[in-house]
């Protein structure tokens, strides 16, 4: 798939596994649980799916994924599975090495979005991308590193602060233009400031949903992670795209979802769903 100067690369970076409870809040497990089966922990999988946008000029990738370097308890705890999918690999599939990188977008920095922006080499902490800028927005960075009690939890300070360090951090001023291709849509609901991507030209658009629509099982609009500091605020979030989204039929790419890449969605007198699976790039 090309969209404008770009071409569209999903990247499979790794799997993990969440609780499925958390992932879907107020839904009764009865009703998540008919796409999204659990294991005996009641842990869902979950894809760590990032994104490559290939130019002439650019190789802008899309989040980092889990990443490795974590410690056994850790890896035990959220399911971090790297036999059959890491992100180094991936990319190579794709004919693009880590230096060959130029950016690296960031929708937030949740330990399972920007995991992978670093690597442990020789007991040092260096940038996965060394000559790439990484992009992700001054507020957002600003929470990361005070974040609530609630949240705490999903921010691990060496994943990202090493970058700030190394001077190759970009702090975004609520800028949403990246180029005429990729625009940012900043969002409340789950985190502070988490920019979505959108990639668009005259005749196609894709939105990298990150974690407003995890899966292409969040779609409905109740259906709203526990993880979410204002969900209240997601719901509304949700309202005000997904219409676009169905006038415009825009490709919705799911950053999480293990068993689907991206897909379309409709609209009905039972609400939004998903209309067409879309599994080819």
């Amino acid at each position: 798939m090309k969209i404008g100067k770009y071409k569209v690369v999903p990247i499979e970076s790794g799997r993990i596994s969440l609780d499925g409870g958390a992932m879907f809040g107020i839904i009764p497990k009865p009703l998540w649980q008919k796409t999204n089966p659990s294991d005996e922990l009641n842990r869902i999988l979950l894809s760590t799916r990032c994104l490559l946008l290939k130019s002439e000029n650019k190789n802008v990738l899309i989040d980092t994924g889990i990443g490795k370097g974590w410690d056994e308890k850790f890896e035990k705890i959220y399911g971090v599975d790297h036999s059959e999918f890491t992100l180094m690999n991936s990319l190579k599939e794709a004919g693009v090495e880590s230096a060959n990188i130029t950016d690296v977008i960031i929708t937030h920095l949740h330990f399972d979005h920007t995991g992978g922006s670093v690597e442990f080499i020789d007991g040092k902490i260096v940038p996965a991308f060394p000559n790439a800028v990484y992009h992700v927005q001054k507020s957002h960075f600003e929470w990361a590193c005070n974040p609530s009690t609630k949240d705490k939890a999903s921010f691990i300070e060496n994943r990202f602060i090493p970058l700030a360090k190394e001077g190759i951090l970009n702090l975004l001023d609520n800028q949403t233009e990246f180029d005429d291709e990729i625009n940012f849509i900043i969002l409340n609901g789950h985190s502070y400031s988490q920019q979505l991507v959108k990639v668009s030209d005259s005749s196609t658009t894709l939105l990298y949903c990150a974690d407003l629509m995890p899966t292409s099982s969040h779609i409905p609009i109740p259906y709203v992670m526990g993880y979410d500091l204002q969900p209240v605020k997601t719901i509304e979030e949700k309202l005000k795209l997904l219409p676009q989204a169905v006038d415009e039929e825009w490709i919705l790419f799911f950053e999480h979802d293990p068993y689907m890449t991206a897909g379309r969605v409709g609209i009905s007198e039972k609400g939004f769903y998903l209309k067409e699976r879309i599994d080819t790039f």
